[in-house]
């Protein structure tokens, strides 16, 4: 054998290694970017999938879910610091090229995975989906990345707190610099608060049941979870927190639709509604944006206690059919139409109670949905604003004279919740509402920290909630 022949071996590129768990989180990463989809509706079809060919057990399954959301999570952080690392401008990179750069890098800075474990293990993911050209860069770029902690980059890529607080928070917490400002204005206070809620919204979020009075209870639900892996709620009476890696679908009281997933400050307002005070009958309740349903489930059981009914309304059709599926099996009369809010089907004055759970930007949800943030901007909240104004002026004509209206929105950002409220009572952009404010506080036995009133927000620092709003109303003419 001569020298040629000898060294040929030497000069074939293995194949690479396609390693499922990275290969899904990509998968994962690339759906939410071409597609504009959500981790948490992508995750769970590509998980069960996965489970079914046998190649992930539950640590696996953990391990994908981590590289999706915290990538997602500190998608700003990591942007910063691969653009130190580069010597062209970011947007110049190609998207799946930065998704796996940014996966490694959160492998890197953002977990305990050793770095030659995750930089080789990026590359190989690289020369699978990328190519080899691809797979020379994400080394590269990896290699200079893992030469500093995250706090030492943080040092070198946030601007000093001194000179520009709002751009320090951004890069640090990894939040756009609007939506720093802007919750910071809908929290006020100083550095310790605003850091503390930027925190908590790149926490992983507890997954929380609720047991639909009537048809589950909390004591069902923890018993079938066992000592170990089942917590009461800490506000909600209906709540119950599982521990991490649990399956809610495992669960035969969820599965047969008599409990469900829902975050305990969604079950707070829902309740808050359903406990108000109101004059006269109690018999018609609306929830006027029902999807996907998990208030009108908990409002339709509650309803049913009291021998109410429930309409539950919804715009979309493939959400209304969501809402039917929650309702599925509810002992009490209900019914589920598809139909406008702001163009109702229905008479003027038709209900005791009306839920009005607006659509919006979404920012108090931003530990459940992190892709959220670097999709929507200022902008957003204008194209929202005539929508929520509309609804809200429509639910007070639903109800009654001395019925209660809940305005709802899973952000607690002002342009969305006090200062909707207040244009339509005082008028601004229409007739003034003839309505008054309900204090929504003592309708939250035991939560603290719920303001100056009559409106509450809720926050994820202070109580382990989505940042739910809710403004109570009674229509007094």
């Amino acid at each position: 054998m001569n020298d040629q022949q000898r060294r040929r071996p030497a000069q074939q590129h293995r194949r690479p290694k396609k390693d499922p768990v990275r290969f899904l989180a990509f998968e994962a990463l690339r759906a939410v970017d071409e597609r504009d989809a959500y981790a948490n509706l992508v995750m769970p079809p590509l998980l069960s999938k996965a489970r079914a060919k046998g190649d992930f057990d539950g640590r696996d399954a953990a391990l994908a879910t981590e590289l999706v959301y915290g990538t997602l999570r500190r998608q700003g952080t990591y942007d910063a610091i691969v653009a130190a690392c580069i010597d062209r401008p970011l947007r110049e990179v190609d998207p799946p090229v930065l998704d796996v750069v940014e996966m490694g890098v959160h492998q890197l800075l953002g977990t305990r995975i050793p770095t030659h474990a995750a930089v080789s293990a990026s590359v190989e993911l690289a020369r699978v989906v990328l190519g080899e050209g691809r797979a020379k860069f994400v080394n590269a770029v990896l290699r200079k990345v893992s030469a500093h902690d995250l706090d030492g980059w943080l040092e070198r890529v946030a601007p000093p707190y001194e000179e520009d607080p709002e751009e320090h928070l951004s890069v640090v917490h990894s939040h756009p610099r609007w939506v720093v400002s802007a919750l910071w204005d809908a929290l006020g206070g100083g550095r310790a608060g605003i850091e503390d809620l930027l925190e908590a919204d790149n926490e992983r979020p507890e997954v929380t049941l609720v047991a639909r009075p009537g048809r589950s209870t909390t004591g069902e639900l923890l018993d079938a979870l066992g000592e170990e892996r089942g917590l009461a709620g800490r506000w909600s009476p209906y709540a119950v927190r599982m521990a991490e890696g649990g399956e809610p679908g495992a669960l035969g009281a969820v599965r047969e639709g008599r409990a469900g997933v829902q975050d305990e400050g969604s079950q707070l307002v829902a309740a808050a509604l359903a406990h108000a005070p109101v004059e006269g009958t109690d018999s018609r309740w609306l929830d006027g944006c029902a999807g996907p349903g998990g208030k009108a489930a908990l409002l339709a059981a509650l309803a049913a206690g009291r021998g109410a009914t429930l309409l539950a309304a919804e715009k979309q059709p493939h959400r209304a059919r969501l809402v039917e599926r929650a309702l599925a099996g509810n002992p009490g009369p209900y019914q589920v139409v598809t139909a406008d809010g702001t163009r109702p089907p229905w008479r003027p004055g038709s209900f005791d109670r009306v839920l009005m759970d607006v659509p919006c930007s979404g920012l108090g949800a931003l530990r459940r949905r992190p892709e959220a943030r670097w999709r929507r901007g200022p902008k957003d909240l204008e194209s929202f604003a005539p929508l929520q104004r509309g609804l809200l002026r429509e639910a007070l004509k639903a109800v009654r004279i001395g019925g209660v209206v809940g305005y709802v929105t899973c952000s607690p950002h002002l342009a969305e919740t006090r200062v909707v409220v207040e244009d339509v009572l005082k008028g601004r952009g229409g007739a003034a509402a003839e309505a008054e404010w309900v204090d929504a506080r003592p309708l939250l036995p035991g939560v603290p920290a719920l303001g100056d009133g009559p409106d509450i927000q809720l926050w994820p620092h202070l109580h382990g909630t989505d940042a739910m709003y809710l403004a109570l109303l009674r229509r007094t003419a």
